[in-house]
């Protein structure tokens, strides 16, 4: 059913783009959710609440008819289609509807979101969300959600089955939990409502697993007041680090400067390093003559062991960067190399003073680069993910933006012991 009515902008762009936002858009890229669909890129600021309308950049809008209607409105749709047959460069401002599908597809792009962004972080106490239950909730929004997508094969975020067969290790389980007894009404119905979804997106695909029978088997069945089940032991597996060869413990050598580094999500691909803002720090040592800079990052529990490896980018003074090859050992990524840490010279004439180092930590071919702030931002990331986390537990209407996704619920069912 829509909800109320929410101004937009529909203007069309010098290069044919159009694009629907209800105001102005900005924020780093790991404060946005996207999802690619027919026609259309769509992004929402994770920051800005559940009732946002996505942004919609519109690239081909005779593939959009079919589902922007059904987001945005009647009026929408028809605003989109006068921009495309302008000549130029136009705009025009229309009453848009939260529909149904729009609620649907925030979600989507929002789990996606999580899937990439999560700030899973043992230090700061953030738990991992359960990457299989994850996707086959993901699996079945995106089936939910299929309007959105057409038979192009441009839309990577059609992924259906392809979700539930690389995830399909939570089906057991999450059969196990539905027929327990141990969880509310809601979060009951809410977990059936993705099971059955799941159940029809594979079907549909054709696929059939015995995991998939079992739960076909279960869902035709009425659901028992089976053994009370806990959800986090349902899923829990050991996140002991791996040991790796690496670059061994330090010995000898005087302190010279220590410092914390940035930790810019944005630089290695999600499950290397510890969310956590201070995850990165450094230490300077004399060694002699010489002038040794060591780099220390919090790995993730699932960061490999070996390759690809991380390296650390160090400034000093501002100077050319040079990077550091990081091994695992143990819950660290480490490093060492002989560097030039001499003060500033403009800086000593006035006053001795350490040099200036900046470190952060990256995954060369993956690093789009290193960007100017993002603390605020990620401390707010921080923030929603604690916030959702102590959600799960407060009555709630699961189907929406602002309902708790399984991973979620799985995750605040972690010990303490865990996180």
């Amino acid at each position: 059913m829509a909800g109320a009515g929410t101004e937009v902008h529909v203007g069309r762009d010098g290069d044919g783009t159009i694009r629907v936002a209800a105001g102005p858009f900005a924020g780093a890229d790991f404060t946005q959710a996207v999802l690619d669909v027919s026609g259309a890129v769509l992004l929402w600021p994770v920051l800005a609440g559940p009732a946002t309308l996505p942004v919609a950049e519109v690239y081909d809008v005779g593939r959009t008819q079919q589902w922007l209607w059904a987001v945005y409105g009647e009026r929408v749709a028809a605003a989109v289609h006068t921009c495309a047959a302008a000549g130029g460069p136009t705009s025009v401002r229309v009453t848009a509807c939260l529909t149904d599908l729009a609620g649907a597809a925030a979600r989507l792009g929002f789990g996606h979101w999580a899937a990439r962004w999560w700030p899973t972080s043992y230090t700061d106490g953030i738990a991992e969300l359960e990457a299989d239950v994850l996707g086959l909730e993901l699996a079945a929004l995106t089936h939910r959600c299929q309007q959105l997508f057409d038979d192009f094969g441009d839309q990577p975020d059609d992924c259906a089955a392809e979700l539930i067969e690389e995830h399909r290790a939570a089906l057991d389980p999450l059969t196990e939990w539905w027929r327990s007894a141990a969880q509310p009404a809601g979060a009951a119905s809410h977990l059936e409502s993705v099971l059955r979804m799941v159940d029809d997106a594979a079907d549909g695909a054709g696929l059939d697993w015995p995991e998939l029978r079992r739960l076909r088997a279960a869902l035709d069945q009425r659901r028992p007041a089976g053994t009370p089940a806990d959800p986090g032991a349902l899923f829990a597996h050991q996140d002991g680090y791996a040991l790796a060869a690496g670059v061994p413990p330090t010995a000898g050598g005087r302190v010279i400067a220590r410092g914390p580094g940035t930790n810019d999500w944005r630089r290695y691909p999600p499950g290397f390093v510890d969310a956590a803002e201070d995850a990165v720090s450094w230490t300077a040592r004399a060694l002699g003559a010489q002038r040794q800079i060591e780099v220390e990052a919090v790995a993730h529990n699932a960061a490999p062991a070996a390759d690809p490896a991380l390296v650390a980018e160090v400034q000093v003074n501002g100077g050319r960067p040079h990077r550091v090859p990081l091994a695992r050992r143990d819950d660290l990524w480490a490093g060492r190399a002989t560097l030039d840490l001499a003060p500033d010279p403009a800086l000593a004439l006035v006053t001795p003073m350490p040099p200036l180092v900046e470190v952060g930590v990256l995954l060369p071919g993956f690093d789009p680069g290193p960007s100017l702030g993002g603390r605020a931002d990620r401390d707010a990331i921080r923030a929603l993910a604690r916030r959702r986390l102590a959600d799960t537990v407060r009555p709630q209407a699961f189907d929406t933006f602002a309902g708790p996704f399984l991973a979620e619920i799985v995750a605040a069912a972690a010990t303490s012991e865990d996180y």
